[in-house]
């Protein structure tokens, strides 16, 4: 069911939050082009917390992932971030059952 984790990030403020969100946007459109094995990469805001942001990313296989991680769209995030992130944490996790539909189905 493929290689996944989930990242919150505790942003600055309502000003950091803002720039943040247009940083994402960039980078999911590198994503979308250039990384077929990046099956799921979603940013939700947390209602009642505005300068939250949780991702949720699911990825083929840890190759997949690793090969994210080299992409330079993403390479750009990860440095750009550090200005507008006050805290963040990482939990990766191993699928034990689920449903997959769409794109992700190839992976189940």
């Amino acid at each position: 069911m493929g290689y996944g984790l989930i990242v919150r990030f505790e942003l600055h403020d309502a000003a950091a939050a803002t720039a943040f969100d247009a940083l994402v946007d960039k980078t999911l459109k590198g994503i979308k082009e250039n990384e077929p094995g990046t099956l799921v990469y979603v940013s939700h805001r947390v209602p009642g917390e505005p300068d939250v942001r949780v991702f949720y990313e699911l990825y083929a296989d840890r190759e997949a992932f690793e090969e994210h991680e080299r992409q330079p769209h993403v390479r750009e995030f990860l440095e750009a971030r550090q200005q507008y992130v006050a805290r963040f944490d990482v939990t990766f996790l191993e699928a034990v059952g689920g449903k997959l539909s769409g794109e992700a189905e190839g992976t189940a």
